[in-house]
């Protein structure tokens, strides 16, 4: 099976990052964000990937070109496709298609997020539903503490709270190549207008996911993980 990663974003947000690299070349732990991701899919045994970039595309052919030997070593297969600068990720998508097999399902995901889901079970699951798409449904991290207040009288103070109901999009796809027929152009967002439709066709379905997943967003998120990973305490590091 295959696995597609929009990587092409110019990741403002984290600017000071990304003014000489694509965000999913940002370091974590001295390899860059994107090799965390593919080593963790490569676990689970798949192990060719589509690079969908964009700004600064060169990065991901400059890196991979000088890691060959160890790509080669882990059986990689690594398509390095530029997608274009201000191409959206449902058009990213649509224009790589010719590189995925009509009659398989493939993996889809972002190239700054991390978590521990187990990929093997996600895949089984998406093939038991037998529906055109699967979501990697998760609980977003609590950014803020919360307040109960009641006449203007803080009735209780929660510094993490966790709304267990609240779940959100958390970038781990499984999909049917049926789903690029919902692609219309380059100004396609896939988290849009195809998305909503084949949801509205009852074809979406949730894989929920109540254990780690972090989007590295921000300078205070790399930092984060940077912290997990040199503590040794980094859940997506499931590998040997």
């Amino acid at each position: 099976m295959k696995l597609v990663i929009f990587a092409g974003g110019i990741g403002s947000r984290l600017s000071e990052e990304t003014r000489s690299k694509p965000k999913p070349m940002v370091l974590i732990g001295g390899k860059p964000i994107i090799w965390h991701i593919m080593k963790f899919y490569s676990h689970y045994n798949v192990k060719e990937f589509i690079i969908c970039g964009g700004y600064k595309y060169n990065n991901f052919i400059n890196y991979f070109k000088r890691v060959n030997s160890e790509t080669e070593a882990l059986g990689w297969k690594i398509n390095i496709v530029n997608t274009g600068l201000k191409t959206m990720t449902g058009g990213r998508l649509k224009r790589i298609s010719h590189l995925l097999d009509n009659n398989e399902d493939f993996c889809l995901t972002y190239g700054d997020g991390l978590c521990n889901v187990n990929i093997t079970k996600l895949i089984r699951f998406h093939k038991k539903q037998k529906k055109l798409a699967t979501i990697l449904a998760v609980t977003p991290p609590a950014r803020f503490g919360s307040l109960l207040i009641k006449k203007k009288i803080v009735k209780k103070f929660d510094e993490k709270p966790i709304n267990l109901n609240n779940w959100i999009n958390g970038g781990f796809f499984v999909l049917s190549k049926k789903v690029i027929k919902f692609l219309k152009n380059d100004n396609t967002v896939w988290e849009k207008e195809p998305l909503e439709t084949i949801a509205k066709k009852k074809q979406l379905v949730a894989f929920k996911h109540k254990d780690f997943w972090a989007a590295m967003d921000t300078l205070r998120e790399k930092y984060f993980l940077e912290k997990l990973w040199k503590k040794k305490q980094a859940p997506w590091k499931i590998w040997k």
